[in-house]
């Protein structure tokens, strides 16, 4: 087994940018340390699901980390619905880049995403980053319940920021439905679910017409990548449950997804912090899956 690399959570503040290169989290001591720091994006995402229109808006304009722009995972950071897609539908590269060029954000730029706590929604702006290739970019660890708590600074005015040009250093792969279903019979592929057990098992289904999960997926739920506190749990913890899982397949067989496509980033975030390479999305995940009657649903634990 090879031994995992280091998680780049920086122990003392960096003096530039080309010292301080954070790819998977950042923490608040350090974040502090750069505000008002021109090499620095910092990207507020906080969304809530069951308010997707008013939570994140209404939540930046009450506070937020000083510096921050806002961006809206339902209008920034997912394509257009068609009710077959999938409800958070991964938008194109051309238009990502778009997005990602109004927020401010380059090649030269490091990215902070942060979100109410544990990086569920912080997660999925990270991996669109990562996804087209800007390596520069980590999401705070704890997220803004973690900054409110320790009395860090705040404030209400709103930023636009300064539109820069965003150019795809390239488009890591993803794996589509049609994909899934042709691995299927030949079990090559190790499809990570990160939504709740319940909803896994099919006991429960609040959000999409259809229960269960994709046959022959390992249920592994987001929320136990995280502490008490909405802090991800130490990388060698992290990493010998995924190791577990995976029973020595290779991080490149693993596919993550979830409801949307939102949270799976959330576990791919986890193995990256763990030490493993960036693994496979499916972006389309079980609310694009189910929307196909065709599609082979399983329930139940396996």
């Amino acid at each position: 087994m090879p031994r995992p690399a280091r998680p780049s959570r920086a122990a003392t503040a960096p003096a530039t940018l080309a010292d301080a290169r954070y790819r998977t989290l950042i923490g608040t001591a350090d974040l502090a340390r750069h505000l008002g720091d021109p090499a620095f994006v910092i990207v507020d995402v906080r969304h809530d699901l069951a308010k997707p229109d008013t939570y994140g808006v209404e939540t930046y304009a009450q506070s937020h980390v000083p510096g921050a722009v806002f961006a809206h995972v339902d209008r920034d950071l997912s394509a257009p619905t068609t009710g077959r897609n999938g409800r958070h539908p991964l938008p194109s590269p051309e238009a990502a880049a778009a997005v990602f060029g109004r927020l401010g954000i380059d090649a030269r730029k490091q990215v902070v995403a942060y979100d109410q706590g544990g990086g569920v929604y912080a997660s999925r702006l990270w991996w669109m980053l990562l996804w087209l290739g800007h390596e520069n970019a980590a999401v705070l660890d704890g997220g803004f319940a973690k900054w409110t708590r320790e009395g860090r600074p705040v404030e209400r005015e709103p930023r636009t920021a300064t539109a820069s040009k965003f150019v795809p250093a390239g488009v890591r792969p993803t794996v589509n439905a049609a994909g899934i279903a042709a691995s299927l019979p030949r079990h090559d592929l190790v499809l990570l679910d990160a939504r709740a057990a319940e909803r896994y098992r099919g006991d429960v289904e609040p959000l999409d017409p259809v229960g269960g999960h994709i046959p022959g997926a390992l249920n592994r739920p987001h929320s136990r990548n995280v502490a008490t506190d909405g802090t991800f749990r130490p990388a060698a913890e992290l990493r010998a449950e995924f190791d577990a899982m995976l029973h020595g397949r290779s991080p490149g067989d693993v596919v993550n997804y979830c409801g949307s496509g939102v949270s799976a980033c959330h576990n791919i975030l986890a193995m990256a912090i763990a030490g493993y390479p960036l693994t496979r999305l499916y972006p389309g995940s079980w609310s694009e899956w189910c929307a196909d009657p065709k599609r082979p649903v399983a329930k139940g634990q396996v």
